[in-house]
């Protein structure tokens, strides 16, 4: 399904004071790693998970362990400023981060992340553990087709983006603002030719460019949006959980992105850090993030938030070829961009 794209291996050559604890794995670890961790007493945890999940996540770990977790939960790049803010200052207050592989990686690139073992490591797949192995994919986020269920039945959706490019979907379709490394990785999948003629003739259909996941997924179930065609399924499948008139369908080529778990380098409660770590890839955490209508990475958890083809953006396509991508974004999608 996925290969895994080798990134820089430079970010990983230098350990950090936790090393040796970080990869200790004597028949003790589990039960040492719980009695220094509640001799630390908390854990400070950065993600951009919402805080209707992060929350009782976190207190799912503190009635486990009789830990406190000290969240901040902010955007995704809001997280990359801030570690990588207080890393440079040597002012270090993280614990572990969890946010979008994009940003876990630019924060191992200026090496604040170190390799850390957890015995749950076995159940994930191979394409969750980049090279450096300096954070895991612990949850994916997918694109799919939103559509008001009020305007539209299931089957009105076209099965392959393609179908988009009718002149009856002008007017009907909008897009969020922030859709290169989509276009790029669709663009891949489809092959140069065939993908640069899907997305010039999607331009061409104008769709509304709307600021926001959320607040476009949001409009979609108010009806202000019939289609939008760029959403992650569980932002969709939350508000349809909840009774809003929102459906989604995965549309060809389903892309998705990575969200990922990483443990500071200069962690202040590094018993605690790696502790947390193993709890969000246990089966029991994994279980958690699945009741929130999320996809686990884990084997270990069945579901069906995924249950066909999809292809995952790589980092390099984020973060290497930013600058061939984004300007083409922009080119065919933003130049007329409509309000926020």
């Amino acid at each position: 399904m996925l290969l895994c794209v080798p990134l820089a291996r430079s970010q990983s050559v230098s350990q950090g004071p936790n090393a040796a604890l970080y990869q200790y794995r004597g028949v003790d670890r589990d039960q040492r790693l719980v009695e220094k961790a509640r001799q630390e007493g908390k854990v400070v945890w950065y993600t951009s998970m919402p805080l209707s999940d992060a929350t009782p996540f976190a207190q799912a770990f503190e009635k486990k362990y009789a830990i406190k977790v000290e969240l901040w939960r902010a955007s995704s790049d809001k997280i990359l400023h801030r570690v990588t803010t207080e890393g440079r200052a040597k002012h270090f207050t993280v614990d572990v981060i969890e946010t979008t592989a994009d940003e876990v990686e630019s924060i191992a690139r200026e090496k604040l992340l170190s390799e850390f073992f957890s015995p749950h490591l076995a159940d994930f797949p191979p394409w969750a553990i980049p090279p450096h192995r300096l954070w895991v994919t612990d949850r994916l986020n997918l694109f799919v087709v939103a559509y008001n269920t009020n305007k539209f039945k299931r089957e009105d959706i076209p099965k392959h983006y393609e179908g988009f490019v009718d002149s009856k979907w002008k007017g009907q379709i909008a897009v969020e603002v922030d859709g290169s490394s989509w276009m790029a990785t669709s663009i891949k999948k489809l092959g140069t030719e065939r993908g640069m003629k899907l997305f010039e003739k999607l331009s061409e259909m104008q769709p509304e460019v709307r600021t926001g996941g959320s607040l476009l997924v949001g409009l979609v179930a108010a009806g202000e949006v019939p289609v939008s065609l760029l959403n992650h399924s569980s932002v969709v499948e939350s508000l349809k959980q909840k009774g809003a008139p929102i459906d989604w369908v995965p549309v060809e080529p389903v892309v998705g992105t990575r969200l990922a778990v990483g443990v500071a380098k200069h962690a202040p409660h590094p018993h605690s850090a790696l502790l947390f770590a193993d709890f969000v890839l246990s089966p029991e955490g994994q279980e958690l993030i699945k009741a929130m209508g999320r996809a686990p990475a884990s084997m270990k958890v069945k579901h069906n938030l995924i249950n066909f083809p999809y292809v995952l953006v790589d980092q390099i396509t984020v973060l290497d070829e930013r600058e061939k991508w984004e300007p083409l974004w922009e080119k065919l999608f933003l130049k007329k961009r409509a309000s926020p």
